[in-house]
């Protein structure tokens, strides 16, 4: 029985970075992971680096590269002919640039001396980890540590009307690697997953269409936020329908025929590919949790308390198993503060004050509460709202649609959320986040000098639109 002071199960962007973290605190550290990738390698990273954040990125970022080629760069002066598509090379790009970041990970390990154990793992007491061998079945080794920390993810969340073939009926990681693009594509669910897939493909020449069960367009996100988005979405040819509960799913010889009901009575659509999108489920069913007493709740989260401690003495769990936010970066900040908790620090995450993005073009992002969460809880806040379209740099990028949305507590005039629909806005809410963090005020914001002409100037004029004095609107 091999003897470490810390084993983290799952090399995700919660588990690796707490193994690393947890290895430079001078810890004898194992990572246990059992992701094979599609050339039947191991692979570290997870869902996030593997099948989902890092891959959905680079076909959003080439989609969009050709979409504009098609749509904007005529504003622009510059003419092209015979514009087409090499979807080969662009799977190419995007698994290189996979390759690459899960390659990095494992000489991340190999410099910080954190030890890859291949295999799945699962739970024999609260001290032992028992790890079967992937290449050979049956082979089991038995791990021994002080502390364990569980990070083993989640996964796409099916539908009984549609299980998935990996060919017809795919989840996101299915969606990553169609050979063709399809003629009509088909999408339950409008979250995050839907219309960023849905977004690379429509910009290909997919005809899509998404089926949404709620009446409300991203119910989590600030409302005028929200529908400024989906009539931009619409205007792009995106065909979002709303408070559609799909009753059936026909495969047919050539087609995939969706029956569902809105408020105008049943209706069909028929696609030749569908994505299911209605979420992820956490990935805890073969922990063994039951046999070690683990507490698991009813829809399979690891109950933890605030400081990702379960209720098994040196044993912790973080990121897309426990409560919170599925999020990446969410995980990762919960394995470095466990990390540090397990040395004997004292580190804190605000979960109020962990941003969101959306990856569609424009890009949707925010921190904090939104204008109905205030409302519901009886306080008193102002708006600032500012307008990409009357700011210089996004005038020249040829991208103004949206606005940065500030709210801040009408007495203390702190900063409560940030919410900006536009160009770069995953890049632009880091400054909204840096700011709560310190418990900035508005008027902090709206004294700080920013770079003329940038993006970032729209945040500076919805600080100072939230005191009624906004320069450029």
């Amino acid at each position: 029985m091999a003897d470490y002071d810390v084993i983290v199960i799952g090399a995700g962007p919660g588990g690796y970075v707490a193994a690393i973290r947890c290895a430079q605190l001078g810890f004898k550290t194992a990572c246990v992971d059992n992701w094979i990738n599609e050339k039947g390698q191991a692979a570290l990273g997870g869902t996030c680096l593997n099948v989902g954040c890092i891959p959905s990125k680079a076909l959003l970022e080439s989609s969009h590269h050709y979409y504009a080629l098609q749509h904007e760069f005529k504003d622009h002066g510059i003419k092209v002919k015979g514009c087409s598509i090499d979807l080969a090379k662009m799977m190419e790009r995007k698994n290189h640039i996979v390759a690459s970041l899960t390659g990095g990970v494992s000489m991340l390990f190999a410099k910080n001396k954190v030890t890859w154990i291949k295999g799945h793992a699962k739970l024999l007491s609260n001290s032992v980890v028992e790890v079967e061998n992937p290449n050979q079945p049956g082979e089991k080794n038995q791990l021994n540590a002080a502390n364990i920390i569980i990070a083993t993810g989640s996964k796409s969340a099916g539908i009984k009307l549609a299980p998935f073939d990996g060919e017809r009926i795919v989840d996101s990681t299915g969606a990553l690697s169609f050979d063709e693009v399809p003629k009509r594509l088909g999408i339950i669910g409008a979250g995050i997953i839907g219309l960023e897939m849905g977004s690379v493909w429509h910009r290909l020449g997919a005809k899509t269409v998404i089926l949404n069960r709620g009446d409300n367009f991203l119910k989590t996100v600030d409302r005028q936020i929200a529908d400024a988005a989906l009539k931009e979405f619409q205007t792009q040819g995106l065909d979002i329908r709303l408070g559609a509960k799909l009753k059936e799913v026909n495969q047919q010889s050539d087609s995939i025929r969706l029956v569902y009901e809105d408020a105008k009575g049943q209706a069909s659509v028929e696609v030749d590919k569908l994505l299911i999108a209605t979420g992820r489920k956490p990935n805890t069913a073969k922990l063994n949790a039951d046999a070690v007493g683990l507490h698991i709740n009813q829809r399979g989260f690891i109950e933890v308390d605030q400081e990702c401690r379960t209720n098994l003495q040196g044993i912790y769990a973080i990121g897309d198993c426990v409560r919170g936010p599925m999020l990446a970066h969410k995980a990762s900040d919960e394995g470095m503060a466990v990390a540090e908790r397990i040395a004997g620090q004292s580190p804190e995450i605000d979960f109020t004050k962990v941003p969101w993005v959306i990856y569609t073009s424009p890009e949707i992002a925010w921190v904090g509460r939104t204008s109905e969460q205030l409302k519901d809880r009886g306080i008193q806040f102002n708006t600032g709202v500012f307008p990409f379209l009357a700011n210089g740099r996004s005038l020249a990028l040829g991208s103004n649609k949206g606005m940065v949305k500030l709210l801040s507590d009408a007495a203390s005039d702190q900063i409560l959320g940030v919410h900006i629909f536009g160009p770069y806005a995953s890049e632009l809410i880091a400054e909204a986040v840096v700011a709560m963090e310190f418990t900035a005020s508005a008027e902090d914001l709206a004294r700080t000098i920013h770079a003329h002409p940038t993006l970032s100037e729209s945040l500076h004029e919805a600080a100072l639109a939230a005191d009624g004095r906004a320069i450029h609107i």
